[in-house]
């Protein structure tokens, strides 16, 4: 029996919910899970079906389609463990909690390979039987650096690529070519403090709590859908350093989180949005 995650967005009307449970029913299938919601601002209709059984995916996909509003986006994702990239720089924190949970069975992903323009964390990775890329940036420009590293990870051909702590900021040609598919942790509650050293910028400002984003990555720094976030609480006697390795931890658990939503095709982004279903 096949399973499958079934993603709808489309302007909102009446009755689209039973539409399509009718058509899953005339096909025989299962609805295992179900979960909608409307937008009413922007008049937009999201709809998240996990169904079972077996069917043609064209021919199912068509006749949704047929009794939906013109304005839609229509997906069928089947709910096997999706193919991963990691790109880490020297950082291992995230990266080795990714891998931990990976052995652990705590992630339905394949990681492929983790990228890096630093040869530290070799191994590390390595102690997972994971391929570790080194990819030099000595006497490279920025472009003919990310030329290599997208040379490396095309020949995995990954679903998602997860910044583990990379740091360096992506070009356009990049983020362009991998659109909607590249997910950031940053060590800030966004949209506050972002860019460099935000512990530092948090300290001086006296916060009382400090956080973690998970996010898309686009072309404007720091500013893609946002995925996940969680915060620790901290107070006056924390130095900026204390901050910082308390914002670690949550870190982790955010970037986990965070990559969880994608793997189970639960994450629909829209506008500069995303609807978590």
């Amino acid at each position: 029996m096949d399973k499958f995650t079934l993603l709808i967005e489309t302007e909102d009307a009446k009755g689209l919910v039973y539409k399509v449970s009718k058509v899953l029913f005339e096909y025989g299938l299962n609805i295992d899970k179900n979960n909608e919601y409307v937008d009413s601002e922007e008049n937009k209709f999201f709809m998240r079906t996990e169904i079972s059984g077996e069917f043609n995916e064209a021919e199912l996909l068509n006749d949704i389609k047929s009794i939906l509003p013109a304005d839609q986006s229509v997906r069928l994702k089947p709910q096997i463990a999706k193919d991963i990239v990691l790109l880490a720089t020297k950082e291992s924190h995230v990266l080795g909690d990714l891998l931990i949970r990976y052995v652990s069975g705590e992630l339905n992903a394949n990681i492929k390979a983790v990228i890096s323009n630093h040869d530290h964390l070799r191994d590390l990775v390595e102690k997972f039987d994971i391929p570790y890329h080194f990819v030099d940036t000595k006497d490279l420009s920025r472009e003919d650096h990310e030329q290599k590293v997208i040379e490396q990870v095309d020949i995995y051909n990954p679903e998602i690529i997860v910044l583990a702590k990379y740091m360096r900021i992506l070009t356009p040609k990049f983020v362009g070519y991998y659109e909607g598919k590249v997910l950031n942790i940053h060590h800030s509650f966004l949209p506050a403090f972002i860019g460099a050293n935000p512990y530092k910028q948090a300290y001086d400002r006296g916060v009382k709590i400090i956080g973690a984003t998970a996010h898309y990555v686009t072309n404007d720094l720091d500013e893609g859908p946002i995925i996940y976030q969680d915060i620790t609480r901290v107070d006056h006697t924390y130095s900026w350093q204390k901050m910082r390795d308390a914002g670690r931890n949550v870190e982790k658990v955010v970037l986990s989180n965070a990559l969880n939503l994608l793997l189970e095709d639960r994450v629909l982004v829209y506008t500069n949005k995303t609807v978590i279903l």
